[in-house]
């Protein structure tokens, strides 16, 4: 009897210490002061765009908008992602990118003018489709294979946006982000 209960033991203290090795990702808070976005350059705002990837080995990357996100796995695809993060548009929640839902349309505006809006579920997103009048309902599977385009007219600034990175001079972009964004 002794002998089975020590297995039992043995067997549960197992499968805690199995579950431990497990990496938790959480999403790291935003510091405008000095978050930078990874590709483009751009100040990080506290808001309903900042999205942020963690690679398995631990590092944080932080981004001003989905799409600078999606270019940076496009200039990384063998990085190994441990977790993707997206902004509920309504509340600034965190959500796990995979978790969240999309609304797409060109005429939204976002800081790098990609268009895309994340909501926790997909009842929120529908209703601003609705009260929009206007956008197209994205899962994060539909992202893998959507064109991210950009429509240079919809950037959002949002104030002290870090103006400076946006001349007026080269279509809304500084020399330095072309190059990053190819475009």
């Amino acid at each position: 009897m002794k002998k089975t209960g020590f297995l039992i033991f043995v067997l549960i203290l197992v499968a805690v210490l199995s579950g431990c090795g497990q990496p938790k990702y959480q999403a790291q808070p935003i510091n405008e002061a000095t978050d930078k976005c990874t590709i483009c350059n751009m100040q990080v705002k506290d808001d309903a765009f900042a999205v942020q990837l963690i690679t398995k080995e631990g590092k944080t990357y932080k981004f001003d908008d989905l799409g600078c996100m999606n270019e940076w796995k496009k200039q990384n695809a063998d990085a190994e992602i441990g977790a993707q993060f997206v902004r509920d548009y309504n509340n600034k929640e965190w959500i796990k990118y995979e978790e969240a839902t999309y609304v797409y349309d060109p005429s939204f505006k976002s800081p790098m003018a990609y268009g895309i809006y994340s909501f926790k579920d997909k009842a929120e997103a529908q209703q601003f489709i609705d009260s929009q009048k206007k956008g197209k309902l994205m899962s994060a599977a539909d992202l893998a294979a959507h064109s991210w385009e950009r429509n240079k007219g919809m950037m959002d600034m949002g104030g002290d946006h870090n103006k400076n990175a946006h001349s007026e001079t080269n279509g809304g972009m500084s020399g330095g982000d072309k190059g990053m964004h190819g475009k």
